[in-house]
């Protein structure tokens, strides 16, 4: 898995679709999370690709997506993470399509 830039951290209200990654929407500032319950935390790397994204709930880290992509920017692999710390891993050709074990 490529390391996050902690640099690049931004925050989001919710995500759209069903696709990975994650599609975030709805940034929220720093001030913005003060109000907030519910958001999503995202790391990205240096190309602009989502590569760690946390929902957080009260504080609490509720799941954890962790990506990894091609060098033709395409996904590589989804390694998620629920709160009860199950581990999923998907990976993805480099046309995107998913690799049956």
């Amino acid at each position: 898995m490529t390391d996050p830039d902690r640099s690049a951290c931004r925050f989001f209200v919710s995500y759209s679709g069903v696709k990975l990654p994650l599609k975030l929407v709805n940034e929220l500032d720093q001030d913005g999370l003060s109000n907030r319950n519910t958001y999503f935390r995202a790391h990205f790397d240096a190309q602009g690709h989502l590569v760690l994204c946390e929902k957080l709930v009260y504080g609490e880290i509720e799941f954890t997506h962790r990506y990894a992509y091609h060098a033709n920017g395409v996904l590589k692999q989804a390694e998620i993470t629920t709160a009860d710390e199950e581990t999923s891993v998907l990976c993805f050709d480099d046309a995107g399509t998913p690799i049956v074990d």
